[in-house]
């Protein structure tokens, strides 16, 4: 396998193939991403493709001061907060469990861990769509993808020390809203 930037090299001269290789090393985490950051599979594959389709046409931009993939992410998130600005309209968490087939369906088996499990990703998943986009996605990007503190600067194009002081909000905002949804869920539980 070639590394990026001869898959680059050959992608600029023409070679829809290289480009397709790049296309296959970022696709599915970008995807995870983006699926976390719009909340819809259908939504997140929109953005995915309209990201690699942008790179794309402009990969003679591409500087290469970075990585593919931290340009291709910076590409993706843009992308997203535009379609969310655009599509103000919230839609309801039930929608999304139903849209992303994430409903527990079978509570049935006798092990309580899996079970318990789900039932904290769901919370963690409904205290994220509270959060403002701002915090939904550095969060996504250094909790869920792992990305250090420099790779986040760089795609969200903001200073090392703006990536902590968001990190450190949105870790804060994220609490609030786990115990918001945590409380709903003990209130209806005990009704």
């Amino acid at each position: 396998m070639a590394d990026e930037s001869q898959l680059i090299d050959r992608a600029l001269e023409g070679d829809r193939d290289a480009f397709t290789s790049l296309v296959e090393l970022n696709q599915d985490r970008l995807f995870a991403s983006m699926l976390q950051v719009t909340g819809s599979p259908e939504e997140a594959e929109d953005v995915v493709q309209e990201a690699f389709i942008s790179a794309f046409m402009k990969l003679d931009t591409f500087q290469r001061n970075s990585q593919f993939s931290t340009w291709i992410y910076r590409i993706a998130f843009n992308s997203a907060l535009s379609k969310r600005r655009r599509k103000r309209a919230r839609v309801s968490l039930d929608y999304c469990r139903e849209a992303n087939g994430l409903e527990v369906v079978d509570r049935a088996d006798g092990v309580d861990e899996p079970i318990l499990r789900r039932e904290r990703v769901e919370m963690v998943r409904q205290a994220m769509q509270t959060l403002t986009d701002e915090h939904r996605i550095i969060l996504v990007l250094r909790e869920m993808d792992e990305n250090t503190y420099e790779d986040i600067a760089e795609i969200l194009e903001i200073s090392i020390g703006t990536v902590r002081s968001r990190l450190s909000r949105a870790r804060h905002q994220l609490k609030l809203s786990l115990e918001a949804v945590q409380r709903a869920e003990e209130s209806t539980g005990s009704s």
